[in-house]
């Protein structure tokens, strides 16, 4: 498995996915937070036309865990070091849920570098002043078979302060990041291990002080790639983390929850294969 050095001198390790591409990598972080990148397989087959160079970040999957710089804005830096590493030049990054935090706190921090940014289902988090339309999304699939579990739950999952209690109810959880819950999601579901202490590590600092408005200033082309049914992070406010950038652009993937290249892969690919130039080869 291929290793890059960070700044402190810590040695982290990626997938190199290449199934015949060519041109540049495009890099990919994993979200979770802290779940092991296997579960985003190929990216419905992106890695076809685009080498991707797929992160295991600290303390995840071969990468050792590497004291107090495991936080998400740290993680950062790590991201510079593997631009290095490649190369320099500018960087093509793609990333996941949890793992857009690590890519807005690259993007801000060393904005001259990033070319495009592809964020799939980011979780807004505190970053835009929108209405969070999630619980109504919730609420709109109480006829469906998980639903009485889910809300039994809701006291115990409102009441979970650690990764490990999170965990522990993440089941109850999981039917509210699907379009649909059905067998694919279930069995996509236990892909992918979860490294809790890495996850812990990795929402133990705050947002940066004024990210939203140093992203404003980031001349990537971005583009947010959001699920119409992903109930467990919503979309309105989804689609204004685009808004964000000011080239920034969103697109919605119908029928789709938090994982749209599992459920729609075809639809996924049509919203990215442009902005990311893999209609090109």
């Amino acid at each position: 498995m291929p290793t890059f050095t960070s700044h402190d001198g810590a040695v982290l390790h990626y997938d190199l996915l290449d199934d015949g591409a060519r041109g540049e990598p495009l890099v990919v972080l994993a979200g979770g937070a802290a779940r092991h990148p296997a579960y985003l397989g190929d990216l419905a087959g992106l890695s076809s036309v685009r080498p991707l160079v797929v992160v295991h970040q600290r303390g995840v999957g071969e990468s050792a865990e590497a004291g107090p710089l495991m936080a998400w804005p740290e993680l950062a830096h790590d991201v510079e070091a593997l631009r290095r590493h490649l190369g320099g030049g500018q960087l093509d990054l793609l990333a996941h849920s949890a793992g857009t935090r690590v890519a807005l706190a690259y993007a801000a921090s060393y904005p001259q570098h990033v070319r495009r940014l592809c964020l799939v289902t980011p979780p807004p988090g505190d970053l835009v002043d929108v209405e969070d339309d999630s619980r109504a999304m919730v609420m709109a699939r109480s006829d469906e078979p998980w639903f009485p579990a889910f809300a039994e739950a809701v006291p115990a999952l409102e009441a979970a302060s650690t990764p490990q209690e999170h965990r522990a109810l993440s089941h109850l959880i999981a039917p509210l990041a699907w379009g649909t819950w059905d067998e694919r999601a279930q069995a996509h579901e236990a892909v992918g291990d979860w490294y809790l202490d890495a996850g812990g590590a990795f929402f133990s600092a705050p947002v940066p002080e004024g990210l939203g408005d140093r992203l404003g200033s980031c001349g990537a082309d971005v583009l947010v790639v959001a699920g119409e049914r992903d109930a467990l992070i919503g979309l309105a406010p989804v689609l204004a983390v685009a808004e964000l950038f000011p080239r920034g652009t969103a697109v919605v993937v119908e029928q789709a929850g938090h994982y749209p290249w599992v459920e729609r892969p075809e639809a996924f690919r049509a919203a990215v294969d442009p902005f990311l130039g893999a209609d090109r080869g």
